[in-house]
């Protein structure tokens, strides 16, 4: 484990709060890098992509840089126009 890692893991156990917006903000963040990887996998620019979900480029780069409160209609649309589905799991 790197010392990062045991400072978040001891900030954790120690701020409830600090745990909290970690644990949120991670998962938003983990969405923004998965679409991106999706659109650069399909071999997408972003400017492509705003074109087909009728954006601006600066849309796209706000979903992946920072995904916070993205909607499900918009998470489906995204993976609609790079050809794919969009598959949600709670485990």
């Amino acid at each position: 484990m790197s010392d990062l890692q045991k400072y978040i893991e001891r900030r954790k156990t120690q701020d409830a709060e600090f745990a909290s917006e970690f644990d949120s903000g991670y998962e938003q963040f983990k969405i923004g890098v998965i679409l991106k990887q999706v659109r650069e996998e399909s071999g997408v620019t972003q400017e492509e992509l705003a074109s087909k979900l009728h954006t601006k480029k600066a849309v796209i780069s706000k979903i992946e840089n920072r995904a916070e409160d993205v909607k499900l209609s918009i998470l489906e649309k995204f993976a609609h126009a790079l050809g794919r589905h969009l598959r949600l799991e709670v485990a």
